[in-house]
């Protein structure tokens, strides 16, 4: 059971949060939910995500969501710490098996491949954007062990 100091950071932090992508006095788009939910260290899948959105809608879709509705349920995903991000281990360990080479990187449309073909499919957004942080411009490959380190950071909380 978390304390009333701990519960009030939370919603705190989660009202900053929401602020952030609020259109019109406490209320946002759906679209945003997942950006939020992010901003905040949770990294749901997206059918976790899919399932949370329709927790929140109402029961006549409008496209947003009202702080009030948010709340309580941002609330206790981050007091149940639901959906923490795997450990900089483990995602190394998945890049290392795609690199079946071994040769410490991937080009970029080896990745795109298994981001766009396994799994949950990217899209050619979140693979623009993935690929714009990933490739290393001086070499055109992705040297995974410095990406991962750049995507991780250390949840010792």
């Amino acid at each position: 059971m978390a304390d009333k100091s701990n519960a009030g950071n939370v919603v705190t932090l989660n009202f900053l949060s929401f602020q952030a992508y609020d259109i019109h006095c406490s209320i946002c788009t759906l679209t945003e939910i997942g950006t939020i939910i992010r901003s905040l260290g949770c990294f749901p899948s997206e059918a976790e995500l899919h399932d949370i959105i329709a927790e929140l809608e109402d029961e006549e879709p409008t496209g947003f969501v009202r702080y009030e509705k948010f709340l309580p349920t941002i609330t206790k995903i981050l007091l149940e710490r639901k959906f923490r991000p795997i450990t900089e281990d483990l995602l190394l360990q998945a890049f290392e098996v795609l690199d079946q080479q071994k040769k410490g990187h991937l080009e970029p449309e080896e990745l795109t491949k298994y981001l766009t073909q396994e799994g949950e499919p990217f899209t050619q957004e979140e693979i623009d954007e993935m690929l714009s942080a990933a490739v290393d411009p001086d070499k055109n490959v992705i040297l995974y062990k410095d990406f991962v380190s750049m995507m991780t950071f250390d949840d010792t909380r």
